[in-house]
Formats: C-alpha cells, structure tokens, sequence
C-alpha cells in the first residue's frame, strides 16, 4: 500500500510546521469533500445532491466514502438485519427455544415456519435465539484479538531490539501452531482447571470462555501484519520529527502511526470477527461447547447428533449454516469496500473510470490507467529503401 507525506501550502509558500501524516487509511474529511472536478462531470448531479452528498461528508468524517459505496452498503444492511433479529429475539420468537412445542422434524409450515429438531424445538426461535452469542462472541473476539495485535505489533516495530525479538519469537510460534488443535487443547485445559473463579467465569461454552481461547489463538497474524506496516511508517520523517521534539513513544505510538494505519486495523477486526464465528461454531459442533445453550453452533451439532440430514431434514441445518455464511459475507465486503476506498491506487483507478465511462474511446480494461485514444488517420506502408 502506497504511503507518502503530504505538504500543503498557503499562498504558494509550503508550511514549514508539522507535515501531514502519512497515509495508509481512508482519506481525511478536507479531502472528502473537496472531491476532483473529474468525478463531477461523470456523476451529472444537480446542486440538491452535490449538497445532499457533502452534508453526509461533513457528517460522517472519514467513513462517509465507505458507506458511499455499493458494496458497503450492502454488507452494513445484510449486517444490520441479524443484529436487529437478534436485538428482538424476545419480542420475534414465537417460542422459546428450548421447549418441546410440536413432534419430531415437522417440516416448515404456517405454524413452524423453520419447522422442528429431532426434539421437537422451533427452528426458527432457535436461529433467532442463537444468533446473539455467536454474534456478541464475534465482535468482541475482534475487539480483543485486534487490541493486542495493535499492541505487540506496534510495540514491536518502534522499540526494536530484544522486546522484538521476544515478540517475534511468540508471534511465529502461534503461527505454525495448527489452530484447531490448539483450540481442543485450550477447550480442554480450562475446562479442567478446577474450582474457583476463573472456571466460574470461564466455564465452558459461556461467552467469556470462547472469547479467551479465541483471542489467544487469533492475534499472531494481525500483530505480524501490523508491525510490518508500523516498520514502514516507523522511518518516515514525521516519527523523526517526533522524536526530536521529545513525544514520549506512547503518544508516537498510538497518535503518529496508529492513526496511518485505520484500513489495516479494520481489516484485522473484521478478518478477525469471520474467524470467531466460524471457529465457535466449530468447537461447538465438536462438543467443545455447552449444548444447554442456543447458539448457532449448538442448533449444528443437536442436528448432527439427531441424523438430521440422514432423516432427511435439511431444515434444521440450513438457517444456522446461512446464517454464519451471511454475517461473514457481510463482513467481506465491508472489508472489500474498506480496501477500495483506503487503497490509493485503487482510489485512483475507480475515480478516473467515473469520469471517463461516458466518453468515446476510452479504454479501462486491466490494471493500467484508463488512456483516451485519439482516432488518427492511418499510416499509408512505405517501402523499405533498397540495400546497396
């Protein structure tokens, strides 16, 4: 990802005071608003939507482009529909989800709508149930996972010398360490770990319990990718600057380099979140989890342990599957469109196609810059002069 510094003067004379950070996160609000003129003339938009559009700008800062796009969009509403179910699983559930309220697998119908389990449970309250813990167990796996890479990655790159080299010896172990064994093993040891405290408010399969095991097994590869981001930036002449001024390294740190690195640190929280709900749902389904409780791990494996699928039904299985499928989808494409407005070569790229999409003999095929070609009259062949 490309990163430079930035210089911006008044009145033609550069201001000589603190540059501009460098860059590798979404565009400030200054350059939000004051868009090209290029994207004007592709856009053909009247006075009400330009100030429509730059009053959302002025609003939402930085985020406004993310949520300009279509991608993002579509992600946030896909998002916002399973935080809200699960937000109203009181007042939408018809029953509760773990009450026997009709005979084994019924099928989808007027009364069931989702149909029944091998033991007589609605379907549908349990993927409405289900979806708050393994939704909540996702976002503050992210959270976690994302702080303490943020930490060790950055610690990392800034102090260098022995606290890297310690912090790099732990990375790369829980690295090559295989992630799922290392979760049965972790499932295991604090399951065990007696009586007292810590097993009462980590027991297992509470949210608690999935978010430790989860964060200790998630953090390795966002604090790789963090310090290698944070070692670019760390030779840039703002941290110099910095430096020299006498910035204590903590605010250097979290008020120099964290901030260049918004796009990054997003991508790892969402990254991070996919990897949660798919890895709860795993253990959970391996019995690794409490199948007292409704999640959408558990509804998988309270299918799988009736023969759902050899009983032949399917809808027992599908709305937990899609559901997990659907939020991380989600995700994907708010990250995907997080990149497109972040990335500045792919910024650029886009831009310039807007502008130019309804001119003739334009060519925005491929990686290269989109080129206007001229129509120039062709070249009449000459012969080639004999040799002597």
């Amino acid at each position: 990802m490309a990163i430079g510094t930035e210089r911006r003067g008044q009145s033609g004379t550069e201001d000589l005071g603190r540059p501009l950070v460098a860059r590798t996160g979404m565009p400030s609000v200054s350059e939000t608003i004051a868009q090209p003129a290029l994207g004007k003339v592709s856009g053909g938009q009247g006075p009400a939507q330009s100030a429509g559009r730059g009053w959302l700008k002025a609003r939402l800062g930085q985020f406004a482009p993310v949520l300009q796009n279509p991608k993002a969009v579509f992600g946030v509403v896909i998002l916002a529909i399973f935080v809200t179910l699960a937000l109203l699983a009181p007042v939408i559930a018809p029953y509760d989800p773990t009450d026997r309220v009709g005979s084994r697998f019924v099928e989808p119908g007027s009364e069931f709508w989702f149909g029944t389990t091998g033991s007589g449970n609605d379907v549908f309250s349990q993927t409405i149930w289900g979806a708050r813990p393994s939704l909540l167990v996702g976002m503050l796996v992210g959270l976690a996972t994302t702080l303490v890479a943020i930490t060790v990655g950055l610690s990392s790159a800034y102090f260098r010398g022995k606290l890297d080299d310690v912090l790099q010896l732990l990375t790369n172990v829980f690295l090559i360490v295989p992630g799922i064994p290392l979760l049965v093993v972790l499932s295991g040891f604090i399951g065990s770990a007696g009586d007292g405290w810590f097993t009462d408010t980590f027991s297992i399969g509470s949210i608690p319990f999935f978010v430790l095991i989860l964060s200790i097994t998630g953090w390795a590869w966002g604090a790789r990718v963090m310090r290698a981001q944070a070692l670019s930036l760390r030779e840039k002449d703002f941290i110099a600057a910095s430096e020299i001024s006498g910035e204590r390294s903590i605010r250097i740190i979290f008020r120099e380099i964290l901030p260049n690195m918004a796009s990054i640190v997003a991508g790892n929280f969402i990254g991070a979140t996919v990897y949660a709900l798919g890895a709860q749902a795993t253990l959970e389904y391996l019995a690794l989890g409490n199948p007292g409780k409704v999640t959408w791990g558990t509804n998988l494996y309270w299918a799988g342990n009736d023969n759902a699928l050899i009983q032949e039904a399917w809808w027992t299985v599908v709305p937990s599957g899609l559901g997990i499928a659907l939020v991380a989808f989600s995700l994907v494409l708010i990250n995907s469109a997080v990149d497109e407005v972040s990335n500045p070569r792919l910024r650029a790229t886009r831009d310039i196609r807007r502008g130019l999409k309804t001119l003739k003999g334009v060519s925005t095929t491929g990686r290269a810059t989109p080129v206007v070609r001229e129509n120039a009259p062709a070249r009449t062949p000459t012969a080639a002069p004999a040799g002597d």
